[in-house]
């Protein structure tokens, strides 16, 4: 008796399981059995006089070729969240904005890509260190 419930408990789980994976691969509009790879959704706009004034400093250092504040600025950015669009490695770099009286980093970036750093095609801002972008409108 013990063993047959478990069994029908474990079927009921698997069904419940396959559901929930069609409902996802539903959602993100992947076929069954595709292997293609869901789309980000376009990002918000933000002009660049919107932006706090350290990122508008930041963005002037781009296009200037620097200097930069920080080791890490200018290096490869591997868009991992896929919050951007895809391209090929290489394409996007990541550059730091200062936040006022942190003692690291902070959260603030600028994600800029194109095939020349110093003339970037397209530039992000994420205010919350990659969780969400917003396209920099000059």
């Amino acid at each position: 008796m013990f063993w047959s419930g478990l069994a029908v408990r474990g079927a009921a789980l698997r069904q419940a399981v396959n559901s929930l994976g069609l409902a996802v691969a539903l959602t993100l509009g992947l076929a069954a059995g595709s292997s293609a790879v869901a789309k980000p959704p376009p990002a918000a706009t933000v002009t660049l006089g919107a932006l706090p004034d350290q990122a508008r400093q930041t963005y002037r250092d781009i296009f200037a070729g620097g200097p930069f504040a920080y080791a890490k600025d200018g290096v490869v950015f591997g868009n991992r969240e896929r919050l951007l669009p895809g391209r090929a490695r290489g394409y996007y770099r990541e550059y730091t904005v200062r936040t006022p009286r942190a003692r690291n980093r902070g959260a603030r970036r600028i994600v800029c890509g194109g095939e020349q750093p110093r003339t970037p095609e397209v530039c992000y801002y994420s205010a919350d260190h990659y969780a969400s972008f917003q396209r920099i409108v000059p």
